[in-house]
This record gives structure tokens, sequence and C-alpha cells, in this order.
């Protein structure tokens, strides 16, 4: 299998959507269903790269990002935030607390994958290393 990514929605329809769509495309996918058991899958599964909803109960996408961003473990994991906050307010401060790639729901699966590809380029053009574990 290709490049890890946690796919955190708690609309499990939505989820299933990103994880037919990336596996199809040879990635591998985990999931979780709110910000907190994406931290923890983080830190267990050791995703190349997350894709994260905001609004979700028990802890909110800004929240997880915060977080992630926050540690030294995990702030360059690549996140795209896919969300129906699509306010000009709310796209700022996702790109506010660190996100790479903000799209809005509907999205086009089509445009999601492009968006995946491309920061996995852009991290392997920067040197990423394969070898990173992360720890929250």
């Amino acid at each position: 299998m290709g490049k890890k990514i946690l796919a955190v929605d708690d609309e499990r329809h939505i989820v299933r959507l990103i994880q037919v769509n990336l596996e199809r495309a040879g990635y591998e996918v985990v999931t979780a269903f709110d910000g907190r058991e994406a931290l923890l899958k983080i830190e267990t599964e050791h995703p190349d790269m997350v894709v994260l909803d905001v609004m979700m109960p028990n802890m909110d996408g800004l929240e997880a990002l915060k977080r992630i961003r926050a540690n030294p473990a995990t702030h360059h994991l690549p996140v795209i935030m896919l969300t129906a906050k699509a306010q000009d307010q709310d796209v700022f401060q996702g790109y506010s607390h660190g996100v790479d790639i903000y799209l809005t729901k509907p999205f086009n699966p089509v445009e999601l994958l492009t968006f995946v590809k491309r920061l996995f380029t852009e991290g392997e053009e920067k040197g990423g290393d394969d070898n990173d574990v992360y720890k929250l």
C-alpha cells in the first residue's frame, strides 16, 4: 500500500466516501469520528496526512488541528480541512491555525485527490522523512 491517510468526520458516509476514493487511488486509509479519536489515531497509526472535518463532537477539528500543530512531533503533518463551514471567517480561521488546504462540502472527490497528491509531492520535494514517529 501507499501512504497512509487519516480520514476524520463524524458523518460516517463522508468518511466512507473519502476512504473509498483514496483507497482506489492506492492510499491506505484509517478512520476516526471526532477530534479526540483523531489524535489517538495519529499517535498509534502514524498517518502521512490527515483529512479533517471541523464540526464534530467531543473535540472539533480546529482544536485537533491546534494540538497537531503545537506538538513538535506532528507540527509538519499535512492537514486538509474538509468542512461545511464555508464563510470567509471560517476559512481564515482554518488557515490561521495551520491547515494546509481548506476544502468545503459538498466536495468533489477528484479535487480532494488532486490536493492529496499535491501535498505529498510538495512534501517529497522538501525531503519529508517517512520515519517520523508521532507522539501526542
